[in-house]
């Protein structure tokens, strides 16, 4: 297992890398836009009626990014919602290293050309910093979900944090890592 080292992060390291310095002129490696984490957060607005809906969606979170999900509680209460303060109303995880690479793998690999009339993912959902989040509506495209057991399909936000000052840069490392964008533009 010492041995082990995600394909994504060895293309990463071997291709993409030097395409990136060739493309924008960085003076150092150390200057090249990486991915520092994925952050996969999922809310259950049904959890204000029933409680067990957050541990299902922690269990199937947990599954998804093969790391153990946490439950999300409310930060203050909303009358008109039923909401009360810390009441659980999410699940969310944060992946880094060798996991990061390989959920990133899998979503560009399996789970996206799995989604329904798929055409790419959109190019505009860049924060302005270079981070990318993307909102996926139902989360049974990934392989590791049971169909059997689902009982509700939820959707689920993914946001993918890189070391990129500009939204062009992170464009490109995306890009060049394999996701699927609508717009390709070279």
């Amino acid at each position: 297992m010492e041995n082990y080292y995600p394909r994504l992060r060895k293309t990463y390291k071997e291709e993409i890398v030097p395409k990136l310095i060739e493309q924008f002129g960085y003076d150092s490696i150390m200057q090249v836009p990486k991915v520092t984490k994925i952050c996969l957060n999922q809310g259950v607005g049904m959890a204000t009626q029933d409680k067990k809906l957050v541990d299902v969606s922690v269990k199937e979170l947990t599954e998804i990014a093969g790391q153990l999900a946490v439950p999300t509680k409310a930060r203050n209460s909303v009358s008109n919602f039923k909401l009360r303060e810390d009441m659980p109303i999410g699940a969310r995880v944060t992946l880094r290293g060798d996991r990061m690479y390989e959920f990133l793998d899998r979503l560009i690999t399996v789970a996206l050309p799995r989604v329904r009339d798929f055409r790419g993912i959109n190019d505009k959902s860049f924060d302005g910093r270079g981070n990318y989040t993307l909102g996926i509506t139902e989360h049974i495209i990934f392989p590791e979900i049971d169909l059997d057991k689902v009982n509700r399909i939820n959707g689920l936000d993914i946001s993918i944090v890189t070391t990129a000052k500009t939204d062009k840069e992170a464009l490109e490392l995306l890009k060049a890592l394999g996701m699927p964008f609508k717009n390709q533009r070279n």
